[in-house]
């Protein structure tokens, strides 16, 4: 337990503003970049201390449905896919107003796939930490305000936007989705490789 209270503590800056109002606009550039196989898996999934208790195919269906509303929007020709690990997370129930109001939170291990190269492009997962948006019940926390489900879906866009903006960093610093790549045919991937990567990366 002291572990979550610490690593929250330290990550309150941590992508907590709302993440879903760029989706009407145009997406934010990402190479030659299309998403194909959007794996999450939530078997390790640890509850943090004082949440709400979600079950895995709550955990699973809400982030996949989030990186799918976020990344479906790009058409490349280059195809990538996603391995999604969810480690932990906390849905916050109802604290003391003004003294303790919980923050939920959610942690994911991202792994990225190219294709045509079948392989990753992060070797190492990518560990991913978000809280609830900000702003949204600022005094009281969304224990009070949100449905377990509702939170879910927030901290699940949360997460996807964070993603993206590793993306973007990768994209920037690393290459990634470069648009004049010269990739293979991409119709002789294995997806199957990519859940038993998927697991091993929880």
């Amino acid at each position: 337990m002291m572990r979550w209270v610490l690593g929250l503590l330290m990550l309150v800056t941590v992508s907590a503003c709302a993440s879903n109002r760029d989706l009407g606009d145009a997406p934010v550039p990402l190479g030659d970049f299309r998403l194909e196989h959007n794996i999450v898996i939530a078997e390790n999934a640890q509850r943090g201390p004082l949440s709400r208790p979600a079950s895995q195919e709550q955990l699973t269906a809400a982030v996949k449905d989030a990186m799918a509303e976020r990344f479906g929007r790009y058409s490349g020709t280059s195809r990538y896919h996603f391995g999604i690990s969810v480690e932990g997370y906390v849905l916050a129930q109802p604290g003391i107003p003004l003294v303790l109001a919980p923050k939920s939170a959610l942690i994911l291990n991202v792994t990225v796939w190219d294709d045509a190269a079948g392989g990753k492009l992060n070797n190492e997962p990518e560990q991913i930490t978000v809280l609830e948006t900000f702003g949204t019940a600022p005094i009281i926390g969304t224990g009070y305000t949100m449905t377990a489900e509702e939170q879910l879906k927030e901290l699940s866009q949360n997460a996807a936007k964070a993603v993206e903006r590793f993306l973007v960093k990768q994209r920037n610093e690393q290459g990634w989705f470069a648009p004049d790549s010269a990739a293979p045919d991409a119709s002789e991937a294995q997806p199957s490789s990519l859940e038993t990567e998927a697991a091993a990366a929880g």
